[in-house]
């Protein structure tokens, strides 16, 4: 599985990903777009199953399940239309299987904010509003073909037709896809669209070190649109658990 870490500029997604990969890897800076290519890298995923059963079928290896994750550059309001770093950001995030977006939830003076304002949910919505966007886009190239082949009692035809209707009509009322309830052979061919709004998403709100139970209202906010939106939700100080990852195994 392939999961791309993104958000604004300078909210923590390259720290994130040093973390979560123990490495630096990730060029992190206290300015915007410090990301211009993406990083890659490769995480275990621990399973304490996994060295119960070893016990018993004794393997000559162990290997665990591996989560590829990609640190995306940051992208800004209009990178739909190329804004910024916005054709690169778009065709890597088209990619990935997952969506893993950053949000700052923490105040800190020194610390850059691209809107001059720390605002999770509005930083949440310049992304959503991009990936529509672009999705509106496939949707609307792919629908005159498909009504063509529909009017000529192409069955098939008519059955995606009509979801990729009820798909832009969704996108017009500004909610992603993920949020539709689909059927199994409707989400194959929702797949086949490579829509960005369709795929799993996880955000990460990343919290000052002396919140890390999420309690500030930015943290709330954030927790109340996660769950309006079929997405989830996770706390993290990025900078403390980056710190942590440099430290030695013994320490």
């Amino acid at each position: 599985m392939e999961a791309g870490i993104v958000g604004l500029p300078n909210v923590g997604k390259s720290t994130l990903f040093n973390a979560l990969t123990c490495s630096q890897a990730a060029q992190s800076a206290n300015y915007p777009f410090c990301t211009i290519e993406p990083n890659e890298g490769i995480v275990s995923v621990p399973d304490g199953r996994l060295q119960r059963i070893a016990k018993y079928a004794k393997p000559q290896r162990i290997l665990p399940a591996a989560l590829k994750l990609v640190d995306i550059a940051g992208i800004v309001k209009g990178a739909s239309e190329g804004e910024g770093l916005g054709n690169k950001f778009l065709s890597h995030i088209r990619e990935v299987d997952a969506i893993i977006q950053v949000v700052r939830c923490f105040e800190d003076e020194d610390v850059i904010h691209v809107a001059g304002e720390v605002n999770p949910l509005s930083d949440i919505e310049v992304i959503q509003t991009e990936l529509l966007l672009a999705d509106m886009q496939v949707l609307e190239n792919a629908l005159p073909k498909v009504a063509r082949s529909a009017r000529t009692g192409d069955k098939d035809a008519k059955q995606k037709q009509e979801l990729i209707e009820a798909c832009l009509a969704h996108i017009n009322e500004e909610r992603p896809i993920r949020t539709m309830e689909l059927d199994a052979a409707s989400q194959k061919i929702v797949h086949g669209y490579g829509l960005m709004t369709a795929k799993p998403v996880l955000f990460v709100a990343n919290v000052h070190e002396n919140d890390l139970e999420g309690r500030d209202p930015h943290v709330q906010a954030v927790r109340e649109f996660a769950a309006a939106n079929n997405a989830g939700l996770v706390c993290v100080c990025a900078k403390l658990e980056s710190e942590i990852a440099e430290l030695d195994e013994a320490d």
